[in-house]
């Protein structure tokens, strides 16, 4: 027999599920881990089964648990929601925005962007989350709702049960070093760069994406050599011979030693959108700021 599974039980769970460690969810959730690790075997011992793996080194979930998480957040957003609609008749939006951004956004002004939302909700604690994985790794947490919403670069269609909508573009510029063989060209194609080595984003970022679909509609295969997270850096590595590389002209701030020009014939326009989950609907605080980056784009 089921016993009385509470909200609390649930948050818990998901805090430990999405950290992957007892220490780490105890401190998210501001309580002593030896609570969490209490709250956690009531809740198994209330649905008959375990839910997590544990030993000395990493937290799983077991078949039990993966089964649980998508319920676990889904319940944690529809009592969010409930609270939501009650805080809208009292005038003023609470509870917490999970939001997703790149490393380095630049067509949007990310601090001024959430400066002015808080002034207008101060009441909504933001959190901000980084993917190591880029866009893809974003476009996840929002499928598993560990996200409420995320800044992306999409290129193309968006996966399944994602929205994006699609706020800014940017053209691409290939960066070169001074004294490269192109930086006096009047004019560079795909093919003039097809035994060049490059510096450039792990797959799943979206400038990636957009660099690889460009080469691929040319036929031309092209080397990585190394490999950034952080968008700013791309140039520096440049300026330092250890490629070429095809960046935002606002990710070159610092253009000694480099050129810039654009490529001919190549689709390299880079989107910047943003996502939310195509099958849950949006928080109050979620629409709000949508709202505001629709304002903001505009």
């Amino acid at each position: 027999m089921i016993g009385r599974v509470e909200l609390r039980h649930f948050e818990y769970f998901v805090a430990v599920a999405e950290e992957r460690s007892f220490t780490r969810a105890a401190a998210r959730l501001h309580v002593v881990q030896s609570g969490v690790s209490s709250v956690i075997k009531a809740l198994e011992r209330d649905l008959g089964a375990d839910l997590l793996e544990r030993n000395s080194k990493r937290v799983a979930l077991t078949d039990a648990g993966e089964a649980l998480l998508p319920r676990a957040r889904a319940a944690l957003d529809a009592a969010q929601a409930a609270r939501d609609v009650v805080a809208e008749v009292r005038g003023g939006l609470r509870g917490t925005l999970r939001i997703g951004t790149l490393t380095s956004v630049g067509l949007i002004d990310v601090p001024v962007l959430l400066g002015t939302f808080h002034r207008t909700h101060p009441g909504v604690m933001l959190q901000l989350t980084v993917s190591p994985r880029g866009s893809v790794g974003l476009l996840d947490a929002l499928a598993d709702g560990s996200l409420d919403l995320a800044l992306v670069s999409v290129p193309g269609r968006p996966p399944a049960g994602i929205q994006v909508r699609q706020v800014a573009w940017r053209r691409l510029d290939l960066v070169l070093p001074e004294g490269h063989r192109l930086a006096d060209a009047d004019e560079v194609t795909i093919a003039d760069l097809a035994d060049e080595l490059f510096v450039d984003f792990p797959e799943g970022y979206g400038n990636r994406v957009v660099v690889d679909r460009a080469f691929a509609a040319a036929g031309i295969r092209r080397r990585v050599g190394v490999e950034v997270i952080d968008i700013g850096s791309g140039a520096s590595f440049v300026r330092e011979g250890l490629g070429i590389a095809v960046l935002p002209p606002f990710a070159v701030p610092d253009r000694r030693g480099l050129i810039l020009k654009s490529v001919t014939g190549a689709d390299l326009d880079w989107p910047l959108g943003v996502a939310v989950s195509a099958v849950r609907a949006p928080s109050a605080a979620a629409r709000a700021l949508l709202a505001l980056i629709g304002e903001t784009a505009a």
